[in-house]
């Protein structure tokens, strides 16, 4: 895929400015020299082909030669709530939530949870998601929400009718909820969610869903949920495998 970079203003006009991590990028390590072809996203779902123009010390100018509308954005719209693991993992998780087309992610604060996502945290997060739709060709960002309690996550859900809880139960299988437009996935921290953490979600509507007889860490389950429901969904839309 043709090299490409993310611009964090609306790009408008015939003109455009990369400045910052992005023009580091183009600068210094691929030392991209003036008429080099690019394309640029700026989050709007449009991509732009753009030639170098001018390339400084800190910016490099851009001119748009030509503009797209893109669509590589998933149905339905998936919101994500997890607590973050700890250290590295969180990267991994938001990377592969962005390249399964996870609309939304929200950090969970549990019961049991071991990582707070302060606001350093969330920046870094904010930038693994520009990086990973950078190489998976996405352009519009998966949002990274604000922290939301258990209580509150459940109650801000509360009106997607495809909710599907990650937890191990002695309950029989059941059918998936239908899926249409969006669906709301949800998993624990390390040590699970707590009893009453799980009465109340299945309280509010939400469906458990065991993922097997293995204990997984927080980000395999959450990207188990969200592929099988991925796949769920291209089964019943007769798209195959």
């Amino acid at each position: 895929m043709t090299d490409r970079y993310y611009v964090d203003t609306p790009i408008s006009g015939s003109t455009a400015k990369l400045a910052g991590q992005e023009a580091h990028h183009l600068i210094h390590v691929m030392r991209a020299p003036p008429g080099s072809r690019v394309v640029l996203f700026d989050g709007s779902g449009i991509e732009f082909t753009a030639r170098v123009e001018h390339v400084g010390r800190s910016e490099v100018e851009l001119a748009i030669l030509s503009q797209e509308a893109v669509g590589r954005e998933s149905s339905p719209q998936i919101t994500l709530g997890a607590p973050l693991p700890k250290g590295d993992r969180q990267r991994w998780l938001i990377e592969k939530s962005v390249e399964l087309g996870v609309a939304r992610f929200v950090p969970l604060t549990t019961a049991r949870s071991v990582a707070r996502a302060g606001p350093n945290a969330l920046a870094r997060l904010r930038r693994t998601v520009v990086e990973a739709s950078k190489q998976c060709g996405r352009n519009r960002l998966m949002e990274i929400a604000e922290p939301l309690d258990w209580s509150n996550f459940l109650v801000a859900t509360q009106v997607t009718v495809c909710r599907l809880l990650a937890h191990a139960g002695d309950e029989p299988p059941q059918p998936l909820p239908p899926i249409s437009d969006a669906a709301a996935l949800a998993v624990g921290p390390e040590g699970g969610l707590t009893p009453d953490e799980i009465a109340q979600a299945t309280a509010a509507g939400w469906l458990a869903v065991d993922l097997g007889p293995r204990t997984l860490r927080v980000e395999t389950a959450a990207i188990f949920l969200v592929a099988g429901v991925a796949h769920a969904v291209r089964e019943v839309r007769g798209l195959g495998g």
